[in-house]
């Protein structure tokens, strides 16, 4: 039939050539995204591991980490999520690491604001980050209003790497979220999204939609 329609043999070729590499793109596009669990483990089931799949990210990120995530663990549970991105960070002062959080106010805490950002700011060094060189961090502000509609919190879960790597995922950054809770999540191999993701939350603490927590070299601080 093709040959009636005038296509010689070099149409032809161009043609399956065209359509083999169409084939090969679309592979190369699934090969570039991973299923991410958290869970019990079953057979057969091609997920890749939360804990694994993130320290992996944080020991390829060559440039720029960005985290965000609503929960977060604190002492022994932090270091062993945290430790190897800290010492990373300690070493390589061009890495840039940025960290978007939720702050909690408790039901009916009528604590000041200030109070709470400063008591956080305190606890991240002291209790959060295992490291000396602090990251780059942001807050919601609205989470810690008191009452009224507009309250709301900081729900992402993600880390972008280098804007290269992109995981979104339902997992915090909390020991049960990395090994025992089910958690379900994508990573992704591509540049675009991972763009789109990190200006997302750029844009948001450029214009101050997002508040950076202020932390001092010995002590934290609101400013």
């Amino acid at each position: 039939m093709l040959w009636e329609q005038g296509m010689n043999t070099a149409n032809l070729v161009y043609l399956l050539r065209s359509i083999l590499a169409e084939r090969e793109s679309q592979q190369t596009q699934r090969d570039s995204i991973d299923l991410v669990w958290t869970g019990d483990e079953i057979l057969g089931a091609s997920g890749r591991d939360t804990k694994v799949v993130v320290q992996e990210l944080f020991r390829i990120a060559q440039r720029s980490v960005l985290i965000s995530t609503y929960a977060i663990d604190k002492g022994e549970n932090a270091a062993t999520l945290f430790g190897g991105l800290a010492a990373k960070m300690d070493k390589d002062f061009q890495l840039q690491v940025r960290l978007f959080i939720n702050i909690k106010r408790d039901f009916k805490d009528t604590t000041p604001t200030a109070i709470l950002v400063k008591e956080y700011a305190r606890r991240f060094r002291a209790e959060i980050w295992p490291g000396k060189r602090i990251p780059d961090i942001f807050y919601d502000p609205r989470s810690l209003e008191i009452g009224g509609r507009t309250r709301a919190c900081l729900h992402a879960k993600c880390v972008v790497i280098d804007e290269e790597y992109l995981l979104v995922t339902s997992a915090n950054f909390t020991e049960a979220a990395h090994d025992r809770n089910t958690e379900a999540g994508v990573m992704l191999r591509d540049k675009s999204a991972a763009k789109a993701l990190s200006d997302q939350f750029e844009t948001l603490a450029a214009q101050q939609i997002l508040k950076p927590l202020m932390l001092t070299s010995n002590s934290s601080s609101e400013k």
